[in-house]
């Protein structure tokens, strides 16, 4: 278990920070190639209660079309979806390179017995899901529980089997850089294969000052151990300009070994087309 050092970066710090490479961001020479690298990170994502197995089909076939490999278009990263669409997914996206992503573990409030959201993540990963994405019980970490942090991570990381870990920090509910610290040196510790920012059914959900801090965290991580966490912001951003921004502060802290699909993803609905629509403008 690494032991990470005192985190010394104030609120005010990290947004002077997150400024200075936002107006880096607005110029970039390369603007078509940077859009074209964002489709391919984007999990395209439906998370409502009125979802329904033709709408998931709608996704899968959405997420496909974007192709164009004379263009050099790839495709979405992958479909994510509640744990009862994980088979329609794994069987729409078959012959693809895009993976099926299930939300598990009682998302999005993790406010369910532990050995309950074991069992759904086993029921996704047994119906087809190639990731998972759980989220922390961010009341245990307020109130000072970081064991069953560790815990919970560790036991649905052993749930996952093959399947990719996402974990979500919930970051607009910890309200301290000490907190979103904190919950990401936990994670990255207790297994996890990404962190990710938000379940998007918080106000606020991603932050570039929530962002860096878990770019942060993730950097020491790799300079001590050499292994390389992934990194997924998501809730909200649905503009290319937000896109670029998260990818722009992604390779100003980590560099351009991170900037694939790897361990790169954003967390969107609406960015994909956007993104695409711009792309094919550009000619």
């Amino acid at each position: 278990m690494h032991q990470f050092q005192e985190y010394k970066q104030t609120g005010s710090e990290l947004s002077k920070r997150g400024d200075r490479i936002k107006k880096e961001s607005l110029n970039l020479e390369n603007r078509d190639s940077v859009l074209k690298q964002i489709l391919g990170f984007v999990d395209l994502t439906t998370l409502s209660g009125d979802d329904t197995n033709q709408r998931v089909l709608e996704l899968c076939h959405t997420g496909m079309s974007f192709f164009d490999g004379e263009k050099g278009i790839p495709n979405v990263a992958a479909i994510c979806v509640f744990p009862v669409f994980a088979n329609v997914v794994h069987h729409a996206l078959k012959g693809t390179d895009i993976k099926t992503a299930c939300v598990a573990g009682a998302f999005p409030s993790g406010q369910s017995p532990l050995p309950l959201r074991i069992d759904e993540v086993k029921y996704a990963v047994d119906h087809g899901a190639d990731e998972i994405d759980m989220v922390i019980s961010r009341g245990r970490l307020i109130e000072g529980d970081e064991a069953f942090i560790d815990d919970e991570v560790r036991m649905i990381k052993a749930a996952c089997g093959e399947a990719h870990l996402k974990v979500i920090l919930e970051t607009g509910e910890l309200k301290s850089v000490d907190l979103i610290r904190k919950a990401s040196e936990l994670a990255i510790n207790a297994g996890a294969d990404f962190i990710k920012t938000s379940t998007g059914k918080v106000d606020p959900a991603a932050t570039p000052e929530a962002f860096l801090i878990m770019l942060d965290t993730i950097k020491e991580y790799f300079e001590a151990t050499g292994k390389m966490i992934g990194i997924k912001p998501a809730g909200g951003i649905s503009e290319p300009d937000e896109a670029i921004y998260y990818f722009a502060m992604v390779k100003s802290v980590l560099g351009e070994a991170w900037l694939n699909a790897t361990h790169f993803r954003i967390g969107a609905s609406r960015l994909a087309g956007k993104v695409y629509k711009e792309i094919l403008a550009s000619g």
